[in-house]
């Protein structure tokens, strides 16, 4: 009998699902042409709800440093995340009176793509970015960059080596940290007594409401409200003061952290109001998070449908991308290079090589113009709008773009 995982954030046994997606691979785990003859190591793809703080959440079957050691993202190389970047490089400067005289971290950060705009800024930063091979890049852009994974023993350390932080960030890290505890608690030390913790995740209500499946993969431990946030924090002696909703990654919320003893802030009504907007939807009863299996399951079935019957027509399709959450779509849908011809990506590490588990060949983008699909299918469909319009010649031969979440939707 297979044990029943228990709740990172309470430690509750968690039997309730909320949607299983069969087996898949590391979805960032991409394949070099000599690894096609070697075995894939596959794990469950299965979320679970918390029945006590409504944490969504995976079992965790790999450790952190045998994922993100070695990584193939980077954020650069996305123009709207940059310009996302820069308009919080903007509003935060202002909004948190920053200086030369300020200490800015930010947690996963990657590759320097938003430190660097607070840098030309002359404002003192430090990244934290545990895979070697993405902080090499952002040192090389003159981003000072520690290689580590951030938890309570690195926080006491950078306190001990730099002082305390005057504005820590951590965008889209939530998620990736199994022990969740350790690093809030770690965000907790390293935070001045009078500083602000900003965050970014992907809005649970969201990605329900959009049926966001894709985004579930074994490099996201957990699926995050404000609700289930705030029960997080709560442990660790810092309170959500102020959150805003996003468009980036299909719907996001980047809230804003105190210590509790700090009284020098206000909480605004943003937290309460949102709070309501969760309780209204019911994201605090189990019942709410029953059916979402069967929208995946409907995704699944239209994309398989409208691939065949392209298939049996004599057209042609190709990705357009190679995300994390592309490879949850294929691998659930069972979608192979004999459905999918090929996937580009700007990314030239991603480039000449192949996707985990349905082992589809990457190419560069100018592949587009030289095979001239019929059909481009937008696997990172969050950026859809910059794709679009990067990729509008295909008009030219009659092609189409096709988006597959929420549903399957062709361009005009």
């Amino acid at each position: 009998m297979v044990n029943s995982p228990s709740c990172r954030c309470c430690g509750t046994t968690l039997v309730n699902t909320f949607v299983n997606l069969g087996m898949s691979p590391l979805s960032n785990s991409y394949l070099s042409h000599d690894q096609l003859q070697q075995a894939e190591t596959y794990y469950p793809l299965h979320a679970y709800v918390c029945s006590q703080c409504y944490l969504v959440q995976l079992d965790e079957f790999q450790a952190p440093e045998n994922i993100f050691s070695d990584y193939a993202y980077f954020s650069s190389y996305s123009t709207s995340w940059l310009k996302h970047a820069e308009n919080y490089c903007n509003m935060a400067s202002k909004r948190f009176s920053l200086g030369i005289k300020s200490s800015v971290v930010e947690i996963a950060s990657n590759d320097g793509y938003l430190l660097q705009y607070f840098a030309n800024k002359n404002i003192p930063v430090l990244g934290i970015e545990p895979a070697k091979n993405v902080a090499k890049i952002a040192m090389e852009k003159g981003i000072p960059t520690i290689s580590k994974f951030f938890n309570m023993a690195t926080a006491n350390e950078l306190v001990s080596t730099n002082g305390k932080a005057d504005l820590i960030i951590a965008n889209n890290v939530l998620a990736h940290v199994p022990d969740i505890n350790s690093l809030v608690e770690g965000l907790s030390i390293l935070l001045d007594e009078k500083g602000s913790i900003t965050i970014e995740f992907p809005h649970l209500l969201e990605l329900i409401k959009g049926n966001q499946f894709d985004t579930i993969y074994h490099e996201h431990f957990s699926y995050l409200s404000l609700t289930s946030a705030i029960r997080v924090f709560e442990k660790h002696e810092l309170s959500i003061y102020d959150v805003e909703q996003l468009n980036s990654h299909g719907g996001s919320l980047r809230i804003y952290i105190k210590h509790k003893s700090n009284d020098k802030i206000s909480p605004s009504i943003n937290v309460e109001n949102l709070l309501k907007l969760e309780f209204d939807f019911g994201l605090t009863s189990l019942d709410s998070y029953e059916k979402f299996g069967d929208q995946a399951a409907k995704v699944k079935r239209d994309l398989l449908s409208f691939l065949i019957k392209a298939k049996e027509e004599g057209k042609s399709v190709v990705g357009y991308g190679a995300p994390a959450k592309g490879n949850t779509l294929l691998n659930y849908c069972g979608i192979g290079p004999d459905l999918i011809d090929f996937t580009v990506d700007k990314n030239p590490h991603k480039q000449d090589k192949y996707l985990p588990g349905s082992l589809i060949p990457v190419f560069s983008p100018d592949q587009i113009k030289l095979k001239k699909p019929d059909f481009l299918l937008i696997l990172p469909w969050n950026l859809k709008t910059e794709i679009i319009e990067e990729t509008d010649y295909i008009g030219e031969w009659g092609g189409q773009h096709v988006i597959p979440i929420p549903s399957i939707e062709l361009s005009k």
